[in-house]
C-alpha cells in the first residue's frame, strides 16, 4: 500500500534503513517515481531513433554508446538530485541567487526550448506508427481517409489524450501517484515489446551474431571518425572518388546519430524535470537511497534494455543490407516508397556532384553518368537508404508474424511518443510557473504545458522517414546539454548554496571526478557539434553566449534577486 503523506512516506524510509536489501528494494519500487518518470523521457522518439539507426549505420559496434551515455547523465542527475533533496531550495532560483543568473535562465530556457523542439518528432513518430504500423487501412496513405485528413485526426486525437492527462497531473498527491504508475505501466510495455522482439528473432531465425553483439558493448570511439566495419568490404570495391563521397556519407551520418544518442539520453529538459519532481512529492535528505535506487532501477535499466533491443533488432536486419526493391525486384507484399526512391535518386546526383561540383555538368550529363556508375555505388545509396518504423517492422514479419511485427511493435513505439510527449508537457508547465515565481498549478502551468502541442506541426512539414526528424532536434538540444552540466558541477561545490551539506574529503573528490569526466565528454561533443554543424555562426554564439554569463552578473548586479524563490 502506498503511504498516503509525505509524513508516512518519510517514516517507512527510516524504518527500512536497516532492512535486508529485498526488503528495501520493494519498498523503494513502490515509492519510486522521478527516476521512472526520467526513464519514459529518455524512452522518446531521440532515443528510439537514435537505437534504429545505429543498428543500421553501425551494427552492433555502438552498443556501448547509449548506456555510457545514460551513465555520464546519471551522475549529473545524481548531483542534481542530491542538491536538491539537502537545501530544499528550487534549483532554478538557486543558481541565479548563488552561481549565475546567466546560467539559471539559459538552463530553464533550453529546457523549454528542448521541450518544444522535441515534441516535433514524437508527434511525427506517432503518426509514422498509427498510419504504418497500428491502422493502415484507416490512417495509412491508401487508406479511408488517407493525405492530410489522416495526419490532422491523428496529431489532434494525440495532443487531446497527451494534454488531457498533463492538465490532471497537479491536480492533488494521487493524481500525481496514477500518472506515474501509469507510466510505470507503460515503461514496462515498451521494454517487454522489444525484449519480445528480439526473443522471437533469435527463437525463429537465429540471425543474431551473439558474439559480436557482446563485443558491442565494448566502446570504440574510433567510430566517430571512420565507417563501420561492416562497411569495409562494400567501400573497397568502389573507385577511389566514389570510396571518399561514400565514406564522408557514412562517417557524416553516424556523428549525426552518435550525437543524438548522447543527446536523448539524458536531454537537458530531463535534468529540470527530475529536480522539480522531487520538490513536487516533498523529498528530503531520508530519501537518498531511493533517489538512487530510482535513477538506476527506474531510468537506466529499462532505458538499457529498450535501446539495445532495437539496436540489435535493426543492425540484424538493416546493416549493410541494400533497401529491398530500390535497385532489384520488388519482394512480394512490398511497394515502392517514393520518398525512399527520392532519396535513393538524391544519394546517386550527389556522388555525381561530388566529383564534379554543383553547376560543372548539366542534367543531362547527371542522368547519364548516373547509369555509368558501377553497380557498387548503387547498392551503397540503396543500402543508406533512411529506414523507418515501417521498414523495420515490414523486415521482421517473415519472422515474427503481422502481431509483432506490427502490433507489438507499433504499440511499444506509440508508447514511446505519448509518453515523452505528456512528459515534455509537464516540463514546460514547470519552466513557465517557475520563471513567472508561480506555483505548479492552475492556469499558468496548464498554458506552459501547452507549448509542446506546437508538436502537432511536425508532421505536416516533414515528408521524409518520420524516424529520422529526431535526429537533427536531438543534435540541437546536444548543443545546449553543457549548460546544464557545468551549472551542476558549479553548485555542489558552493559553499554558500550547500552549507553543511557541502561534499568534503574523498566523497568531494570523488564526486569532482565523476562530474569532470561527464562535463568533459559531453562538453567535447557539443562543441565539435557546434563547430561542425554551425561552423563559425556557431562559435559566435558561444562566444556571446560566455560574454553574458561573465558581463551581465556584473553590469545588472540585481538580476540574480529579481525572481522570488
Amino acid at each position: 500500500m502506498i503511504p498516503k503523506t509525505v509524513e508516512e512516506e518519510s517514516a517507512l524510509l527510516k524504518e527500512i534503513q536497516n532492512k535486508s536489501l529485498p526488503v528495501r528494494l520493494k519498498t523503494y519500487f513502490r515509492l519510486a517515481g522521478p527516476g521512472f518518470l526520467q526513464s519514459a523521457l529518455a524512452l522518446g522518439g531521440g532515443s528510439m531513433a537514435s537505437s534504429l539507426y545505429l543498428g543500421v549505420l553501425t551494427g552492433y559496434s555502438m552498443l556501448w554508446l547509449q548506456p555510457l551515455a545514460m551513465l555520464l547523465g546519471i551522475v549529473m542527475l545524481s548531483a542534481l538530485g542530491y542538491i536538491t533533496i539537502v537545501t530544499q531550495e528550487k534549483p532554478f532560483h538557486a543558481i541565479n541567487r548563488h552561481i549565475n543568473p546567466v546560467l539559471g535562465w539559459a538552463w530553464a530556457m533550453a529546457a523549454l526550448l528542448a521541450s518544444i523542439v522535441w515534441a516535433l518528432p514524437q508527434f511525427s513518430l506517432a503518426n509514422g506508427v498509427v498510419q504504418q504500423n497500428l491502422m493502415p487501412g484507416i490512417f495509412g496513405a491508401n487508406g479511408l481517409i488517407g493525405g492530410t485528413g489522416s495526419l490532422l485526426i491523428v496529431s489532434l486525437t494525440i495532443f487531446l489524450i497527451t494534454y488531457s492527462v498533463t492538465w490532471n497531473y497537479n491536480r492533488s498527491r494521487s493524481g500525481v501517484h496514477f500518472y506515474e504508475l501509469l507510466l510505470k505501466g507503460i515503461v514496462a510495455v515498451i521494454v517487454l515489446s522489444f525484449i519480445g522482439v528480439v526473443v522471437r528473432i533469435t527463437l525463429i531465425s537465429g540471425s543474431i551474431d551473439w558474439a559480436a553483439l557482446g563485443q558491442g558493448f565494448i566502446p570504440k570511439p574510433s567510430l566517430i571518425f571512420r565507417p563501420a566495419e561492416g562497411f569495409v568490404p562494400m567501400l573497397d570495391g568502389l573507385t577511389d572518388i566514389s570510396r571518399a563521397y561514400w565514406t564522408e556519407l557514412i562517417v557524416n551520418r553516424q556523428q549525426n546519430v552518435l550525437a543524438a544518442a548522447l543527446s536523448s539520453a539524458v536531454g537537458i529538459n530531463m535534468t529540470f524535470l527530475f529536480a522539480y519532481s522531487m520538490l513536487r512529492r516533498k523529498w528530503g535528505k531520508e530519501y537518498t537511497g531511493l533517489m538512487k535506487f530510482d535513477l538506476i532501477g527506474g531510468m537506466l535499466l529499462p532505458f538499457m534494455l529498450a535501446v539495445s533491443c532495437v539496436i540489435i533488432a535493426s543492425a540484424s536486419q538493416f546493416h549493410t543490407v541494400p533497401q529491398p526493391g530500390i535497385i532489384d525486384e520488388f519482394p512480394a507484399n512490398w511497394q515502392p516508397d517514393a520518398g525512399q526512391m527520392n532519396e535513393y535518386n538524391r544519394l546517386i546526383e550527389n556522388r555525381i556532384i561530388y566529383e564534379f561540383g554543383d553547376g560543372g555538368i548539366s542534367a543531362e550529363e547527371v542522368a547519364a553518368f548516373a547509369n555509368s556508375l558501377s553497380r557498387e555505388d548503387h547498392i551503397m545509396a540503396a543500402t543508406l537508404i533512411t529506414r523507418d518504423a515501417f521498414d523495420l517492422s515490414f523486415s521482421l514479419e517473415p519472422l515474427l508474424g503481422s502481431v509483432f511485427g506490427h502490433i507489438i511493435f507499433g504499440i511499444g513505439v506509440l508508447g514511446m511518443a505519448l509518453s515523452s510527449i505528456t512528459l515534455m508537457m509537464i516540463i514546460s508547465g514547470f519552466v513557465i510557473c517557475e520563471v513567472f515565481g508561480r506555483p505548479h498549478t492552475g492556469w499558468e502551468f496548464r498554458l506552459g504545458a501547452l507549448l509542446p502541442g506546437l508538436g502537432v506541426l511536425g508532421p505536416f512539414f516533414w515528408d521524409h522517414a518520420y524516424f529520422w526528424l529526431a535526429i537533427p532536434t536531438s543534435i540541437i538540444t546536444l548543443m545546449l546539454l553543457p549548460i546544464a552540466y557545468i551549472t551542476f558541477m558549479l553548485m555542489i561545490n558552493n559553499k554558500a548554496l550547500m552549507g553543511q551539506f557541502m561534499p568534503t574529503g574523498k566523497n568531494r573528490i570523488a564526486w569532482n571526478i565523476l562530474m569532470t569526466i561527464s562535463v568533459t565528454l559531453i562538453s567535447s561533443a557539443s562543441l565539435y557539434m557546434l563547430w561542425t554543424r554551425g561552423g563559425m555562426w556557431g562559435m559566435i554564439l558561444l562566444v556571446v553566449f560566455l560574454a553574458a554569463v561573465v558581463l551581465i552578473p556584473r553590469l545588472i548586479p540585481r538580476l540574480s534577486g529579481a525572481v522570488p524563490g
